[in-house]
C-alpha cells in the first residue's frame, strides 16, 4: 500500500484524469470493498485493462486490495485520502 505522505498532487491528478479510472473511484465511494472481477464497474473493457487500471489506483495510493481466496476485493482509501488531500475526492467525484 502506497504511503500518502510521499504521495504527490500531481501524481493524484495524472490518475484521475483518465475516464475509466474516475469511473472506478466513483462505483467506489460507497466506501464497501467491491470485488474487481463481478462488480458491474460501468466499463466494458477486459480484465486485463481493468487489472491495469486497478494497478495505477493502487500505486498511487487511492486504493487499496484485499485478497479474499482466489478473488481480489478492492476499496477506495477515502479516510486515509482525506486526512492527506482535504475535499479532493469529492470535488472530483461530484464534478466527473
Amino acid at each position: 500500500m502506497a504511503d500518502l505522505a510521499r504521495v504527490e498532487l500531481v501524481d493524484v491528478l495524472k490518475a484521475l484524469v483518465d475516464p475509466v479510472r474516475l469511473q472506478i473511484v466513483k462505483v467506489l465511494a460507497s466506501g464497501e470493498a467491491l470485488n474487481k472481477s463481478t462488480t458491474d464497474w460501468g466499463c466494458d473493457l477486459s480484465r486485463a485493462t481493468m487489472s491495469h487500471h486497478f494497478r495505477i489506483l493502487r500505486e498511487v495510493g487511492l486504493t487499496r486490495t484485499f485478497a479474499e481466496g482466489r478473488s481480489h476485493r478492492v476499496q477506495l482509501r477515502r479516510w486515509d485520502f482525506e486526512q492527506r488531500f482535504p475535499g479532493l475526492l469529492d470535488a472530483l467525484i461530484t464534478s466527473a
